[in-house]
């Protein structure tokens, strides 16, 4: 496992209401497993990946937007946002999710 990293930008878009953090958990040639931790009230805004996600919220408490429709997440919930999708998540707790994608893409600090 990686060292905690700081999460800034979000496919060149500056994160909202401070900063997050990640780290890689496994990594492979068709994906890769980050554990993404924002503090509440931090916010990605809406951004669309070339890559296929699958997140599971650990701990906490997120809402946001999946193709334009509020989405809302408690720890022990999953939601898929597949490519080119438009989304975006804030953090109403201190929030930890799990994000597999495929292809590998990790976020630059």
């Amino acid at each position: 496992m990686t060292e905690w990293k700081p999460l800034r930008v979000v496919e060149g878009l500056s994160m909202l209401g401070g900063e997050g953090r990640y780290r890689v958990r496994a990594s492979s040639a068709h994906g890769v497993l980050l554990e993404i931790t924002y503090p509440a009230g931090v916010a990605s805004p809406v951004h669309s990946h070339d890559h296929d996600s699958h997140v599971y919220l650990m701990r906490g408490h997120v809402t946001g937007t999946l193709a334009g429709e509020p989405v809302e997440l408690r720890a022990g919930e999953v939601v898929v946002h597949p490519r080119g999708v438009p989304h975006s998540v804030v953090a109403v707790t201190d929030s930890t999710w799990l994000e597999f994608k495929s292809p590998p893409t990790v976020p630059l600090a």
